[in-house]
């Protein structure tokens, strides 16, 4: 999995997953190096991943003070756990549903805990970083967040968009990415992530990215996509014609037996369908 710098407070940690039928989506969680320092989300979770080693590839796990879960779907807490225990001074921000929400499964330690809300700020020494809301997600508990010392917005799912090849999954600029490619990424996955955006009123939803029209960032960080230096106000506009989008319609079980049977040898018997065991 590859690891660079987009600048130098600020490592991308990442990775990618093939989803069939839509692309490449990268999976990016981030170190910022401040003087308390700050991994935002932790990775997927797959058992061939070791997000702590990659953690550590950046950074010393112990010198961690602060872990921003942007919100608590699955491709966000592979490593949380894990580098709760490396890291034993560091604190978990994130809001009160996200903690609700991994408490059906395995809950996070109360007493390691610093609940945000959109609005509202957290010093980590050297800078503040501001919590908001991003225009579109898929989870209520997210809270990506503004950095006004490196002029990045962190972004969480907001802005992604599945790329045509691992390659550019894992560039380290989404200029390598075409103009219409990228448009068409970006829509589509905005369709994907957030199937609500058919549902909105156009003028309310372009109101609601006026929080990045003021703040103006300079460098957009999303988990799903290569970082975007210099093109938020285009960004903007371009999902800001999502609303009323059609929704995204998925594979169904004919399309799902007819892919099963491309996986079948020309000679007959079972071939395991790929990225399971012989």
């Amino acid at each position: 999995m590859p690891v660079h710098k987009v600048r130098p407070d600020i490592s991308v940690l990442n990775d990618s997953l093939e989803v069939p039928g839509i692309g490449h989506l990268p999976v990016n969680s981030f170190v910022l190096h401040a003087s308390q320092p700050v991994v935002i989300d932790t990775g997927l979770g797959l058992p061939d991943r070791n997000f702590l080693e990659l953690v550590a590839s950046v950074l010393d796990p112990v010198d961690v003070r602060w872990i921003w879960l942007t919100h608590p779907d699955r491709d966000h807490t592979g490593g949380i756990f894990d580098l709760l225990a490396a890291a034993p001074e560091a604190r978990v921000v994130t809001t009160f549903l996200s903690v609700g929400y991994l408490s059906c499964e395995r809950p996070l330690p109360l007493d390691r805990l610093y609940l945000i809300n959109p609005g509202q700020t957290l010093d980590v020494g050297d800078r503040t970083l501001m919590g908001f809301r991003p225009p579109l997600f898929d989870n209520p508990g997210t809270v990506g967040f503004f950095d006004d010392r490196s002029g990045a917005c962190f972004s969480s799912d907001c802005f992604g968009g599945p790329m045509p090849s691992a390659e550019l999954a894992r560039a380290d600029d989404v200029s390598a990415v075409g103009e219409e490619d990228l448009r068409a990424a970006q829509l589509l996955w905005a369709t994907v992530d957030s199937p609500w955006v058919q549902n909105v009123d156009a003028q309310k939803f372009v109101g609601s990215f006026q929080p990045l029209r003021e703040r103006e960032p300079e460098l957009i960080l999303s988990t799903h996509l290569p970082p975007a230096p210099g093109i938020t106000g285009a960004m903007i506009d371009r999902l800001g014609s999502a609303a009323g989008a059609p929704a995204f319609v998925g594979p169904d079980q004919a399309a799902l037996e007819q892919m099963l049977a491309g996986f079948e040898p020309s000679g007959g018997g079972h071939q395991p369908a790929p990225g399971t065991p012989g």
